[in-house]
Formats: C-alpha cells, sequence, structure tokens
C-alpha cells in the first residue's frame, strides 16, 4: 500500500474571509491563478500584487481532507488560547488544511483582487460556525497557512463578505499521507518507518489568533532530474541536507501537470516550472531552476498527477520524486 492516497477534492463553500497585502510581493504565476482574461502563453510569469490588494480567503470544507487529531477539550482551549503553542511537538494538537494556488479575480467594485481556497475537515464546520472564539482561530490559522504558502503578509482586520465564498473554490487532485487519517479510517496507514512528502494536508503549526508568526527567509534546494527507461515519467532528486522529522509535518510537495513546488516553513522553498524559458541556464547539472538540459525537460509529456510518488531517503538527504 502506498504511504499517500489521490483524493479528488471538491470543497463545499463554507464562509468568506477579505483580507489585503501589507506589503507588495511577487509570487509565480500559475495555471490556476491566471483569470479567464489573460493571454495564454503567460502561466509562470510572476505575479506582482502591490501593497493594499484585495485578497479573499474562502474557507471551504471536503471530507477528503483528514480531520484534526485527537484531543481533549483542554488541550484544544489551551492551544486556542495560545497556552500550548509548541512548533517541535509533533503529538500536539493540530488541524489539516489544504490551500490552493492564488487566482486573480475583481471585487464587487471591479478592481482586482486575489482569491485563495483553505479547505477543511468538514468536522469543525459546526463548532466553527457556532463558536465565536473558534472561527477566529480558524481565521487565524487559515491567514498563517496562506501566509506560508506565499509570499505574501496578510492584514489582520479583515472582514467577513456576507457571502459563502468568494467565486467557487477550485476542485483539484491532492496526493494525501495516509497516516493523516486517523485510525480506522480507509485512507489511514499506520506504517510511519517511509514518511512520503507529497501534495500535503498537512498539520499545519498551530499559533494563537492574537499572535501572528513571521516567516523566517527560505532557501532554495539544489535538485536534479532524469527520464525513467521508458521515458514516460520523471525522476527529480532534490537535495535537502537540513531536512527532519520535526520538518515533516509542515511540508508540503504540490505535483501539477506542469509544475513542482516544495515549501518546507522557514527552510526551503523550491518552485519547478516546465514552462518557464531556460533563459539563465547554469552549466553544472545541478540548479535550482531548469538548468542544463531545460529544453529537453520542457518537451516532456504532462508530470503523471494521480500516479506521482515521493519518498525522503534520510541517509542520503534527498527527496526523490517520480511522476
Amino acid at each position: 500500500m502506498s504511504s499517500s492516497i489521490s483524493l479528488t477534492l471538491n470543497p463545499v463553500p463554507g464562509f468568506c474571509v477579505k483580507s489585503s497585502a501589507l506589503q507588495q510581493a511577487v509570487v509565480p504565476r500559475t495555471a490556476t491563478s491566471l483569470s479567464s482574461s489573460a493571454p495564454s502563453d503567460t502561466p509562470g510569469a510572476p505575479l506582482a500584487i502591490p501593497k493594499g490588494l484585495k485578497v479573499f480567503v474562502n474557507i471551504a470544507w471536503d471530507t477528503n481532507v483528514p480531520p484534526p487529531s485527537p484531543g481533549s477539550e483542554d488541550k484544544i482551549q489551551k492551544v486556542i488560547r495560545g497556552q500550548d503553542h509548541n512548533e517541535s511537538n509533533s503529538d500536539g494538537w493540530f488541524i489539516p488544511v489544504l490551500v490552493s494556488d492564488l487566482r486573480d479575480d475583481k471585487d464587487k467594485a471591479g478592481k482586482p483582487a486575489l482569491v485563495v481556497d483553505c479547505v477543511f475537515n468538514p468536522s469543525i464546520k459546526s463548532r466553527t460556525l457556532k463558536e465565536a472564539d473558534f472561527k477566529a482561530f480558524i481565521i487565524e490559522l487559515a491567514l498563517q497557512r496562506v501566509e506560508s504558502h506565499t509570499s505574501l503578509e496578510l492584514s489582520r482586520q479583515v472582514g467577513t463578505p456576507n457571502i459563502a465564498s468568494k467565486g467557487k473554490p477550485v476542485s483539484r487532485q491532492a496526493l494525501v499521507p495516509r497516516i493523516l487519517f486517523p485510525p480506522g479510517h480507509p485512507h489511514h496507514k499506520s506504517d510511519a518507518k517511509t514518511t512520503l512528502i507529497q501534495e500535503l494536508a498537512s498539520p499545519t503549526a498551530i499559533a494563537p489568533a492574537s499572535k501572528v508568526e513571521r516567516i523566517l527567509k527560505s532557501a532554495t534546494p539544489t535538485w536534479t532530474w532524469t527520464p525513467t527507461k521508458d521515458h514516460r515519467k520523471i525522476r527529480f532528486i532534490i537535495n535537502v541536507p537540513n531536512l527532519t522529522r520535526a520538518h515533516i509535518s509542515d511540508s508540503t510537495l504540490d505535483v501539477e501537470p506542469r509544475r513542482v513546488m516544495l515549501h518546507v516553513p522557514s527552510l526551503y522553498d523550491l518552485d519547478i516550472d516546465l514552462d518557464v524559458a531556460p533563459d539563465t541556464e547554469p552549466t553544472t547539472a545541478t540548479y535550482g531552476r531548469l538548468g542544463e538540459g531545460a529544453t529537453e525537460l520542457k518537451r516532456f509529456r504532462d508530470l503523471d498527477v494521480d500516479g506521482a510518488k515521493a519518498e525522503w531517503r534520510v541517509a542520503e538527504k534527498v527527496i526523490v520524486l517520480l511522476a
């Protein structure tokens, strides 16, 4: 049995939070971030985000996102109040959340805006809607997760528009580690000896609603690629010498048809876009962009998202992705 499972996400809208960018930023543009009026040849071009741009965060529900880890009410209350926040404690109470890419939209005045989906397991829906403190906690958690997923810094002066979502939450395929599901769940796998790092609905380190954790600058790991013998898949080898087991629960590896994105908070950020032109190619076989052989890589068929497999080889200090 694979340590991860490919699941279809069809998020059900919950409610919407309106924030704004506190600082200007530049983030990679993906196919899902393009508006319908954008030119078809622009994927991979950077998306410039001006200070003050509105950002709508859709809180949505899907049963294929793992539920929160077990925890007593006393434990939950301590986490909400910020009395039990310890990022190094992998056994602490956490709520998995899957964050989409940013996408273009407009506000009700017709001005440019951004939208992002934060998808939770619906087991927390009732409590979120009934308890103001818990809802504020979920909103803060979503904002922090978006900040971690992107280079944005979001305002905590937020509004809640009277809409279930800004546009329709995006359906997508997600590779989710089975170990995040509870024992007895059909998607669960208890073997934690080999942890696969794939597109994670990851247990997010939880911070109190009154505290905003700042994100340290991350490094871009070097990587190489080789085709399989039948040339049907690509094997990526990503060098992660400083990765530890404590980082795994907060790490994500997103696999799209033409893109691979690795994010390890405060440690590594890697964005491999197969459609980006190799305008600056290093001369070595190890690189941080497409590098030597980029033209050949661009000509490859789309990555096998559904059949993608990845593993962290501890002894070799690498992540190996086959897609």
